[in-house]
C-alpha cells in the first residue's frame, strides 16, 4: 500500500490559533461558524468583542461565551501531530501552580503520566500485543474509570433556586471535579427536581447566564470575584426574568 508523508508545516495553518499564532491549546471552537481557538485566546478576545475573530460573522449580540464549546477530538489531533507538546503544555501548568505554591491538581498529573508513558512506549519500540498485557490494561482503565473524578481539582459549590417557580434543593452544596461542566449541573438539578427536561433551566453566576459547555474551573477563574469562598450559582427556568 502506497503511504504519502505529509510534513507538519503544510498543515500548520489548521492547527494553530489565529490569534496567538502557536499550536491549539484547550481547543475551543465556535459553534456558529466552527473556527476554533486556544481557549484562553478566545475568552479574552470576546470580553471586547462578539464576533468570530477569523470570518467576523457575530456570534452573539451580549453573551458570545455560551456560543463556544471545548472540542476534544481537535486537542487530541493537535496532540497526537506535535511531538512533546502535551508534555510541555503539562510542564508549564505545573510551575505554575508550584509558583503560586498551590497543589497541583490531579486531573493534570494523570495526564502528565500518560503522555510520559505514551512517548516512552514509543522511543522504546515497545508492545503490548500479548494477552496478559492487554488484560492488565484493560484492568487499570478499569479502576481509573471507577475513580469517578475524585483526583481532579474539586470545586464547592452553593446552588440557590432564583425563581419563585421552582423550588430549592434540599441540599444546595456539593463539591465536584472542576472539569465538570454547568450542562452537568442542569442535569443533576433537573433529575433532583424531577424536571421533565435540563434544557427547562437556566444556571447563572453574578446574574449572567452561563454557557452549558463552561467548565466549573473555567466559572471560577473568569467569572467569581471572590476567590476563596465556595462558588455561589443560581438556577431558573429558561427565559425567567422575574
Amino acid at each position: 500500500m502506497l503511504t504519502r508523508k505529509i510534513k507538519l508545516w503544510d498543515i500548520n495553518a489548521h492547527i494553530t490559533c489565529r490569534l496567538c499564532n502557536g499550536y491549539l491549546i484547550d481547543a475551543t471552537t465556535v459553534t456558529e461558524c466552527l473556527h476554533t481557538f486556544c481557549r484562553s485566546c478566545l475568552v479574552k478576545y470576546l470580553e471586547e468583542n462578539n464576533t468570530c475573530p477569523t470570518c467576523r460573522i457575530v456570534i452573539h449580540q451580549s453573551h458570545p461565551l455560551q456560543y463556544i464549546g471545548h472540542d476534544r477530538t481537535m486537542q487530541d489531533i493537535v496532540y497526537k501531530l506535535v511531538p512533546g507538546l502535551q508534555e510541555a503544555e503539562m510542564r508549564k501548568q505545573r510551575e505554575f501552580y508550584h509558583k503560586l505554591g498551590m497543589e497541583v491538581p490531579g486531573d493534570i498529573k494523570g495526564e502528565t503520566c500518560s503522555a510520559k508513558q505514551h512517548l516512552d512506549s514509543h522511543r522504546n519500540g515497545e508492545t503490548k500485543a500479548d494477552d496478559s498485557s492487554n488484560k492488565e490494561t484493560s484492568e487499570d482503565k478499569q479502576e481509573e474509570d471507577n475513580d469517578y473524578h475524585r483526583s481532579d481539582e474539586q470545586v464547592s459549590i452553593c446552588l440557590e433556586c432564583n425563581s419563585s417557580k421552582l423550588r430549592g434543593l434540599k441540599r444546595k452544596w456539593i463539591r465536584c471535579s472542576a472539569q465538570a461542566t454547568v450542562l452537568h449541573l442542569k442535569k443533576f438539578i433537573a433529575k433532583k427536581l424531577n424536571l421533565s427536561s435540563f434544557n427547562e433551566l437556566d444556571i447563572l453566576c453574578n446574574e449572567e447566564i452561563l454557557g452549558k459547555d463552561h467548565t466549573l474551573k473555567f466559572v471560577v477563574v473568569t467569572r467569581w470575584r471572590f476567590k476563596k469562598a465556595p462558588l455561589l450559582l443560581h438556577y431558573r427556568p429558561k427565559m425567567d426574568l422575574l
